[in-house]
């Protein structure tokens, strides 16, 4: 039975509360099995029959617009690319000293001209790197809150998206990885 990792957007943001327990018990509930959560951000791991991503990426999403009432969109992973993921972003970073390094995790594979658009985004303290299933924002002399590159952006480049930092992929990919 396959594992994948799903990673919500936009939940517990304003008035889109979902609190973890209750996630797991609605997605237990669906059939989903074995589900753990990591912090309130909406990291989940779980195992389902089911083999197509499409069926498990509409599958998670119809649950929590029926438990919820709002969509939630999802970007899966296999703990093997969450992984790799991991491995990319401390290839970029390669050492530097960063204020912060955040990971914008992609629902699909970038196009090329979006890739192009965001990388051109670097320079005053901001380095964009796009990878094979995340834009890397990696600031050097601001806060995330003063970045011009955001979720925002990339999402307008290439689509749903959702944001996280370097501290919880490297929690997620030593507790979940393969």
């Amino acid at each position: 039975m396959p594992t994948f990792i799903a990673f919500l957007r936009a939940v517990n943001v304003g008035k889109r509360k979902y609190a973890m327990a209750e996630l797991r018990d609605a997605l237990t509930a669906a059939g989903f099995e074995e589900v753990e959560t990591h912090i309130q951000t909406g990291n989940v791991l779980f195992r389902t029959s089911l083999r197509s991503r499409a069926k498990v990426v509409a599958a998670l999403e119809k649950t929590m617009l029926a438990d919820r009432g709002f969509e939630v969109p999802v970007v899966l992973m296999t703990p093997q690319e969450l992984s790799e993921l991991y491995d990319e972003a401390c290839d970029f970073a390669g050492g530097k000293k960063l204020q912060g390094h955040y990971l914008s995790l992609l629902a699909g594979p970038p196009t090329k001209a979006g890739k192009a658009a965001l990388e051109e985004r670097s320079g005053d303290g901001e380095e964009v790197r796009v990878g094979q299933r995340a834009v890397h924002l990696m600031l050097s002399t601001r806060p995330y809150h003063e970045a011009t590159t955001g979720n925002a952006e990339v999402e307008r480049h290439l689509g749903v998206a959702t944001t996280r930092n370097l501290t919880v992929i490297t929690k997620l990919a030593e507790k979940w990885g393969s």
